[in-house]
Formats: structure tokens, C-alpha cells, sequence
């Protein structure tokens, strides 16, 4: 088990991320209620997954609102997907995304199925919230990529995954 800190305190995660170089495990989160995206449908694209407990939270927020910011500067230069990943309801998402104006990041859930969380290890054993994460995943699904944020209720380093899957 690999353990993690939320605000100084041990928490532990359900098994152990994959690592770079490893194959990215196949998982589906939902758009909406009705609608699976799968990490085979990005085949052929680079992505960058990124992962947070909770969108209504300030951390979690600005961890959306930087990369949307990133992605929106790329703009169509971006041969990549930016995913971003929490167990909320994809309503709250989607009220979330539209108040804050992001367009350019898609913004999925794991409430329903739990593959993500499951496959990659990424659940927090005491909350069954989603762990804060960076992975950059090739389009062959090779993990190029892995931050695995130790402590919860800090912000991950954006700069050494946006150079990782732009190639800068």
C-alpha cells in the first residue's frame, strides 16, 4: 500500500500506481451518466490524466483552473487530451466547468463504474475520494509520466508534466 499525507495526516491509498514505463491500465469515466469514455478511445494521442478528490474544494479547483490556462494558451498546437478526473458527480463537473469558463479540458468522473480509481490504485482508503495526480500516458499507453502529489492539499508541479507531454 502506498501511503500519502491529507493535511500532515497518513492516509493510504488502495495499491500502487502504475510507474513510468509501465502500461497504462484500461479504465472508463464518465462524461455523463449515459456516456463511457474509455483510455483505449484516446488511442493514437498522448494524455494527460490528472486526478484530485473533489472539484469543490480550492486545491482541486486550481489544479483545473491551471491546466485549462495551459491548454488554452496551447490552443490548437496540443496534439494531446487533458482529463481531468474526481469522483464527483458529473453534474457538479459540469456546473463547476461552466461557471468557471473551462472549454478545453475534459472534465470526467469515476463515481459510477470506479475503474480508474480501481485500476490505477488512485483511491484514498479513509475517504474513497481519488488521490491527486499527474500522469502523462503515450498513445501507445505507456505512463511517460507519474506524480503521485504527497501530501493531498498541495498543488502538483505543472511544469515538469506540461513539458513532458509537449515536448518542451
Amino acid at each position: 500500500m502506498t501511503k500519502i499525507t491529507f493535511k500532515g495526516n497518513p492516509v493510504t491509498l488502495s495499491g500502487t500506481p502504475p510507474s513510468v514505463g509501465e502500461s497504462a491500465p484500461e479504465f472508463h469515466v464518465h462524461k455523463n451518466p449515459g456516456e463511457a469514455i474509455a483510455l483505449s478511445n484516446a488511442a493514437g494521442k498522448r494524455v494527460l490524466l490528472t486526478t484530485a478528490p473533489s472539484v469543490d474544494t480550492g486545491i482541486c479547483a486550481a489544479q483545473l483552473r491551471t491546466f485549462e490556462a495551459r491548454l488554452a494558451e496551447a490552443g490548437d498546437d496540443a496534439d494531446f487530451e487533458l482529463w481531468f478526473v474526481t469522483r464527483d458527480l458529473p453534474f457538479a463537473l459540469d456546473r463547476f466547468a461552466e461557471q468557471a469558463g473551462i472549454s478545453h479540458v475534459k472534465t470526467l468522473s469515476d463515481y459510477k463504474d470506479r475503474t480508474l480509481g480501481e485500476a490505477f490504485g488512485l483511491v484514498i482508503d479513509e475517504l474513497g475520494l481519488l488521490a491527486r495526480t499527474v500522469f502523462v500516458i503515450d498513445k501507445d499507453g505507456t505512463v511517460l509520466y507519474r506524480e503521485l502529489v504527497p501530501e493531498i492539499a498541495t498543488e502538483p508541479d505543472y511544469d515538469d508534466a506540461w513539458a513532458i507531454v509537449t515536448g518542451d
